[in-house]
């Protein structure tokens, strides 16, 4: 059964991984990857900036965009 924040906000992501957050570092996850969207420039520029500006905006560690990618990669 779906709860109603999953048809608010529907998840960017729908992995085992990402399913396992706490539901404030989904938000931040789902975030990160509007931002990666919207930013310009390279790649790696665009997840860096993403990072710090997800990591600003709710108040928490880069520790939790940077170890969810590396779960999410494998590394």
């Amino acid at each position: 059964m779906m709860k109603l924040n999953q048809l608010l906000k529907p998840n960017v992501v729908d992995t085992e991984t990402f399913s396992q957050l706490p539901p404030q570092h989904k938000e931040v996850v789902n975030d990160f990857f509007k931002v990666v969207e919207k930013e310009e420039g390279n790649i790696i520029d665009r997840v860096e900036t993403a990072v710090d500006v997800v990591s600003l905006t709710h108040n928490v560690s880069t520790k939790v965009v940077y170890d969810y990618i590396n779960k999410e990669t494998g590394e």
